[in-house]
């Protein structure tokens, strides 16, 4: 792959781009807006994982619901066509048997509509898949130059001992010991 994918000219206006922008954001603030985005983001993309697998859950419960009808509609179609055939059927019988074949292959073309309107969660879902990529790419991203900017904690210096510390303030050995000695130990 070729290193300059971009020419020259195009490549300086953009990091023109990119350098008011980073300076508009450190006039901003920006440690304090990255941090907050930072904690909107994994919340964004939660939210929107739940939406997909709810609709996914949905389409999968209606497709389910049609493959468990689908034969029920089948096999009225098919037992009221068998006795249009069979014996002449009396006239009520005829008309009841006619009207269930009909109404059975309605709700059979019923039921292939809602099966095929279900590729809307596939769409759907590819699209919010590819979002949530999208947004784990960009919180990557702003947490790196989160971090990358971000300036080193402070130390605060060690606490200073106060008290003599010149060799002739010091006490010896032999005066400790002394010490110890009259307080009996």
């Amino acid at each position: 792959m070729s290193q300059n994918l971009m020419p020259d000219e195009t490549r300086q206006q953009l990091g023109g781009i990119v350098r008011q922008l980073h300076d508009a954001l450190q006039a901003l603030g920006y440690d304090a807006v990255l941090h907050e985005v930072t904690q909107e983001i994994p919340d964004a993309r939660e939210r929107l994982a739940y939406v997909g697998a709810m609709t996914e859950q949905a389409a999968d419960r209606v497709l389910t619901l049609v493959d468990m009808a689908k034969p029920e509609c089948t096999s009225l179609v098919e037992q009221g066509r068998a006795l249009l055939t069979a014996n002449p059927p009396p006239d009520q019988l005829k008309a009841f048997a006619e009207r269930s074949v009909e109404v059975a292959s309605l709700q059979q073309d019923a039921l292939n509509d809602i099966m095929m309107a279900q590729d809307f969660q596939d769409l759907s879902g590819q699209v919010i898949n590819k979002v949530i990529k999208i947004i784990t790419r960009t919180e990557k991203q702003l947490l790196e130059l989160l971090v990358s900017h971000t300036p080193p904690p402070k130390v605060e210096p060690a606490a200073k001992l106060e008290g003599p510390q010149t060799p002739d303030k010091a006490m010896k050995q032999d005066d400790v010991d002394d010490l110890l000695a009259s307080l009996g130990f």
